[in-house]
Parts: C-alpha cells; structure tokens; sequence
C-alpha cells in the first residue's frame, strides 16, 4: 500500500516537472518571437488607421503626441487600400486540384477519380474559399498565416444513436485558419515548418470552454488573446484596434514533437493552467510515406531567407506611409497659413486676447493704440512645388514597392498607349504578386495532401459523400480508405491570378469566330455548345436542354441507388441504350466488383434491370 502511494506520488511529481517544463519552454519562445510579433502588432495598427504609433525601447507599440497644438495629424491611408487589392487579386488564385494515380493499373486510375472528388467535397463542406481568404489575410498583414488539418469525430453522418442522447458519427476532416500570433516554433531562424524539431500552438480560450472541451476547471486571468500576455494593454494601445483583453480566460498550450529514437511515433503534451490534459504520441500520419507530423501548414507572403516567419509589404510600405502622412499635414498647415494668414501687432497696441479669440473677422471694428501702427498680415510666398513634387514621388513608390498599381489612375490611355502595351503594363503588375499567389498554391496543396492522409487514416468503413460537378449537378459516390492509393496532388491550371473571367470568355469567342470549336461539317456541335456555355459560367441551366447529358446523369444515379436499393425500375422515357452503357460500364468497375464481393446478389439484380431496358429498346425498335 505505501508502495502504491510512493509511486501515486512519483507519477504526480513527474507530471507537475513536465507541466512545468512545457511552460517554460512556451514563455522561452514567447520571448524570443517577441521582435516579429511587435512588427505584426504595428502592421496592424497601420492596416486599421492608427498610423501614430511606433515601437519603443521594450519591444511595445505606442503612441506618439503631436509636438505643438497646432500640427494636423490626419491620416491619409494608401495601406489599407493597396492590401485589399492585393488580396483581391490573390481571391482568384483558387486553383483545381487533380491527383496523379499511383500506376497505370484500372483500379489506380479510378482510385484517383475518387480521391480528387473525396479532395472536392471537403473543400465544399469545410468551406475552403473562406478559410483560404482567412489565411491569407494573415499572410498578407503579418507575413505568415497557417492552417490547421484535424480529423473531428464530431462531424460526419450519424451511424449509431445512445440511449444518453450521445451519437456515434462517422467524423470527418476539418481545416481551421491559425493566426501567427498562436504558433511558437523551437527556431525562427529555421524557414522550412517540417525541420523544426517541436512546435507549440498557443490560444487562449474562456474558462467555461475548456471545461467543456477538456473537463478541467481553471482559474481565469485577464489575457491579451494575441500576445497572449496577462496584462491589461491592448494591442499597441491604439485607439481605432479593437480590445483585444478578454477576462476569464486562460492559455491552452499544445506542444508537438517529431519522432525521435525515444518517441517513434512522436508526442504530443496538452497543458492547461496546472492540469495536463494528453500525453502521448502524434494523433496524425500524416506525414511523407504514412509517418507522422504536425497537422499545420504554412503560408508566406514574402518568404524570407534564414528565417521561419515571412514578410509582410506592408513593412516595406510603413515609412513610405509616415513621409505620406507628413508631406501632406506640413502642405495643409501652409494652406491655412495662406488662407487664415499670420497677424503682427506692435506690443500693447490691441486687446490681445480680443484679437486672438475672434481675429480680424468681417465687419469687426478694431481700437488699437493711437500713434501705433494697425495690425497687418504678413506676407507669405505662394506653396513651395517641392511639396507637390514629393508628394507625388511617394505615391509613385508606393506602387513600386507593394507591386500593385492601377493603370486607370496612371492615366496611361490618355498617353497614347496601344491595347498590346496596356496588356503587356497589366501582365507585369499581376506578376509582382506572383511569388505570393505561388506561396498559396503550395499551401493549398499540402492542406489536400493533409486532407488524403487523414482519410486513409481514419475512413475505414465504407462512406457515402457528395459533391458538385463542374456542370453543378450533383454527384453521390462511396468510398473508403482502401481507395485512396495516391496522394500526389497536381494542378489542372497554371497561373489564376492573371487568367481573369473577362479574358477567358474574349479568348472563347475568338475562338468561336475562327471556326476552332466546329466539327467536321463546318457547324458547332450539341455537346461542344454545351461546354462553351459551360467555360462562359453557364454550367447548370443549359444542360437542360440536352437530352442525352440528362439520359446520363439518370444512369449514373441509379448505378449508385442499386448499391442500397432494392428496387430499381425502368421507365418508358428512358433513352434505353444510353441506359445499358452506363450500366454495363459500371459493372466492369472496381468499385462494382467490391460490392458483389459482400453481397451475392447484386450481379444479378443488375442484370435483370439491364434485360429490362433490352427488353423495351426491342419494342421500341420494332
């Protein structure tokens, strides 16, 4: 018994060391990214309108007073704008993903077909078009943004009912946006995510939350949910940042571990106030060749060499936009001083306080001392060009330097410019960002290799899911981990930020009037007018007319209702052998064969429904 309590109290002692130890390690980190994370805290405050501010001698953003009273301090924002053009142009980098099969081989091949609908469905249910503009507004402000690939039981269809009210579900993957300010890498000096040894995702959640989620109760501070610091400062005490101190709240840490000689399998520590939530090994093989990894993907804005964190422009944009600012307050002080004037006066001559309350107004009657002079206003030269000249110079290198500029606002077609020269003018605008849209298209990759390696994982009973086709009907189909043989992902499309809807649809019209897209007989056929308004944006409603696509939508329906109906009719309307194509063609599938495979008499059951449509293409015929 007192054996028992020893190692009851050992076991204590090692748990508290190794709480202990994953804090310090945290506050260690949290130290030594404090330079990058003063730098997102000022990008943000320029980005948001608080343009008076700057970092002090502790690694804080503050606020600066303007020296005399009488100093303008407007802000003239060109960041705010050139970011949302900038992710306005990267909004379009949403690439098509294909995957590549692992052979040759029938089953590969349609393994691949399934695995690039499996990719399409999540990014439909997890709606990606949000959580990839999420990302990258944390890339394009702070440098950096990641997501976070999990595979939640909570999600899914229901397979199972308790009697508590509880549900069995067949979960599914989740993508969820991480901003910077959460993740804690071992080095910033290491650039590439997969060489870092451990990483620590931070995040502050309300007490009541975790007790929720991990059933622990902890005592709540008051936490700056980005710094994740437990004082009362807002984020760069700036006026127009939204408060960012929440009460009640307490830090959850979750530190990763690569595999080691100890830990083959990795480990992963969960750590909450004095409460150690999990110890043990990575929960995801989702790593190169079935290994394990951390579920976090990183996305820069503008890699930086010898270093984990990327650039945001608006680093670079920052001093151009304090000139900016100033230039145009010293211009406007000089306007007022031409317009309201400066007035001398001889001493004792007026009532002072009178003239400098109402100054020389209209219609004021004004006593001034007899034998003195009248109070005059001083000459002043008209406004210098050198500020007109600067002010100019800084907007040019605003554009020069973010990449982005507008060639309406250049006032280039009214220098004469060709269409060619003007399109030529816009390629190598939409190439300056090309490095950024790249970095995107590589995150979104790895999140789809994620995605695949979480399903083989995890997907072990067969699964019904669905997605919308090109042509925006609707596709059902089964599938289980066995089917995804292949995680080589590729792009169906090059470069989306530059290949803009307006250019797709000119370059099919021209197309069109070049005869291009006609058959042999010189005339567009059914099906290639079908596509055309397809690729125009057209894909849902045109089909409609079009007998044989419909015929085969319906054949495609039922080869999947067979696997779980147990009737399947035939009706008169049917185009028969359109039917029986589609029928037979499913039967030499794979995917078929696996299902006769667990039930005997579903072979059959197709065959007769096959001889059914024989059977009134025979009358039909007749």
């Amino acid at each position: 018994m007192k054996l028992s309590k020893k190692n009851k109290q050992a076991e204590e002692e090692k748990k508290q060391k190794l709480i202990e130890s994953v804090k310090a390690d945290f506050l260690k980190r949290q130290e030594e990214r404090k330079t990058f994370e003063v730098q997102w805290q000022l990008n943000m405050n320029f980005y948001m309108g608080n343009q008076y501010c700057d970092i002090n001698g502790n690694f804080e953003v503050e606020n600066y007073e303007k020296k005399y009273f009488w100093q303008e301090r407007e802000v003239y924002n060109h960041i705010t704008p050139i970011i949302e053009r900038r992710l306005s142009k990267l909004s379009r980098v949403r690439p098509k993903m294909n995957v590549f099969p692992k052979s040759n081989d029938q089953k590969d091949l349609q393994s691949a077909s399934i695995t690039k609908k499996i990719i399409d469905s999540v990014y439909c249910s997890n709606e990606m078009q949000e959580v990839i503009c999420e990302v990258t507004r944390w890339s394009e402000i702070c440098g950096s943004g990641f997501y976070k690939v999990i595979w939640k039981q909570s999600k899914g269809d229901v397979i199972a009912n308790f009697d508590n009210g509880e549900q069995l579900k067949t979960g599914n993957v989740e993508v969820v946006p991480v901003s910077p300010f959460e993740i804690f890498p071992e080095s910033s000096t290491q650039g590439l995510l997969e060489n870092q040894r451990s990483l620590i995702h931070a995040k502050a959640f309300h007490i009541e939350e975790i007790k929720n989620r991990f059933g622990v109760d902890v005592e709540g501070e008051n936490i700056n949910i980005f710094t994740l610091d437990k004082n009362t400062k807002t984020l760069g005490s700036a006026t127009k940042v939204a408060k960012t101190v929440r009460e009640n709240y307490a830090i959850v840490i979750e530190k990763y571990v690569l595999p080691t000689k100890e830990y083959p399998h990795g480990r992963l520590i969960i750590v909450c106030g004095n409460h150690l939530i999990y110890d043990g090994e990575l929960p995801y093989k989702n790593g190169v060749d079935g290994g394990y990894g951390y579920p976090y993907i990183k996305q820069d804005s503008i890699p930086q060499v010898g270093c984990f964190w990327g650039a945001s422009v608006i680093e670079r944009l920052i001093p151009l936009q304090k000139s900016y600012n100033a230039i145009k307050n010293r211009k406007h002080e000089f306007i007022n001083r031409l317009s309201m004037g400066i007035l001398t006066c001889e001493d004792g001559s007026v009532d002072m306080e009178n003239l400098e309350d109402d100054g020389l107004c209209p219609g004021k009657v004004l006593i001034y001392r007899q034998g003195s002079n009248p109070p005059k206003y001083m000459q002043n030269e008209s406004l210098p060009y050198n500020f007109i000249a600067e002010e100019k110079a800084l907007l040019d290198e605003f554009a020069t330097i973010s990449g982005v500029s507008d060639v309406t606002t250049e006032n280039y077609v009214t220098k004469g410019l060709s269409g060619t020269a003007l399109e030529i003018m816009i390629e190598q605008d939409e190439n300056k960002i090309l490095m950024s849209s790249d970095n995107i298209k590589h995150a979104i990759k790895q999140v789809g290799k994620h995605i695949l390696r979480l399903y083989k994982d995890f997907a072990t009973l067969p699964r019904l899911s669905k997605v919308v086709g090109d042509n925006g009907n609707l596709e059902i189909f089964y599938f289980q981990s066995g089917d995804i043989t292949s995680d080589d992902i590729v792009f169906e499309t090059k470069n989306e930020s530059s290949d803009s809807f307006s250019q797709r649809r000119q370059m099919i019209f021209d197309l069109i009037d070049k005869g291009i897209l006609n058959d042999e007989d010189g005339k567009m056929s059914a099906r290639m007018k079908m596509k055309v308004l397809e690729l125009l944006g057209y894909g849902i409603w045109e089909t409609s007319g079009d007998l044989k696509t419909l015929h085969s939508q319906k054949a495609s329906q039922e080869n999947f209702k067979v696997l779980s109906s147990d009737f399947l009719s035939v009706c008169e309307i049917d185009d028969h052998q359109i039917h029986i194509n589609s029928h037979i063609a499913f039967m030499l599938s794979e995917e078929f064969s696996s299902a006769c495979a667990q039930n005997s008499g579903l072979e059959e059951k197709m065959l007769k429904h096959i001889r059914e449509h024989k059977k009134l293409l025979n009358i039909k015929g007749d």
